[in-house]
């Protein structure tokens, strides 16, 4: 099991930008050979089902938070929140775009990648508890949202980056800590992503 945190998400004097992509693109590929899938999970997402399932997803991306059960987002093409995919398939997908600094729009572009490398999205079934199936745990007052746009961010969000993805990724860890969460092995990394503004002038407040 491993975490993986932005310097500019906890540094309140950095002046760079959350990216939630490239964060879940530098834990795949530190994450090792002996890693067999992936739970691309959010952090203010408490699942109160036991009977969800986060088995090996090996018949393709399984979406444990779907659109059926998610306490916020309905709409059928939504993927995030929670997704399990094997290695192969996000590297199928050459992972996620770099492209999306702030908060927002990079799980509707992951969508777009999954289904052009030709792989289906399943979702759970047998669960009767809806929309109580997750309790969302986000409190805005004290961790606002990101989502300024930025230049020309607000046209280039509806995009697909069919360049970059783990092939692309940029950074340097700064520290990493060995620890242990109920008795599970955790590896926290604090990651500094590079900000290019020639490409993207938006990963900066300026």
């Amino acid at each position: 099991v491993s975490l993986f945190g932005d310097r500019s998400d906890i540094d309140p004097q950095s002046r760079g930008r959350f990216n939630r992509a490239s964060l879940i693109n530098v834990g795949f590929l530190e994450s090792g050979n002996d890693t067999d899938y992936i739970a691309m999970h959010d952090v203010d997402l408490l699942p109160l089902n036991e009977n969800l399932d986060y088995s090996f997803p090996e018949a393709g991306p399984f979406h444990v938070a779907s659109p059926d059960l998610h306490p916020l987002y309905h709409y059928k093409t939504y993927v995030g929140g929670i997704l399990l995919l094997t290695k192969q398939h996000y590297e199928l997908c050459n992972g996620m775009s770099n492209r999306f600094w702030g908060w927002g729009r990079e799980d509707d572009e992951f969508y777009r990648r999954i289904k052009g490398a030709g792989l289906q999205v399943r979702r759970p079934s047998g669960i009767t508890t809806g929309y109580e199936t997750f309790q969302h745990l986000h409190d805005p007052a004290w961790r606002k949202r990101d989502q300024k746009r930025i230049a020309a961010q607000k046209q280039e969000q509806f995009k697909v980056d069919r360049e970059g993805g783990l092939n692309n990724v940029r950074y340097r860890i700064e520290s990493r800590t060995d620890l242990s969460v109920a008795g599970a092995p955790c590896t926290v990394l604090n990651i500094l992503l590079d900000c290019d503004t020639n490409e993207t002038p938006w990963c900066t407040f300026g």
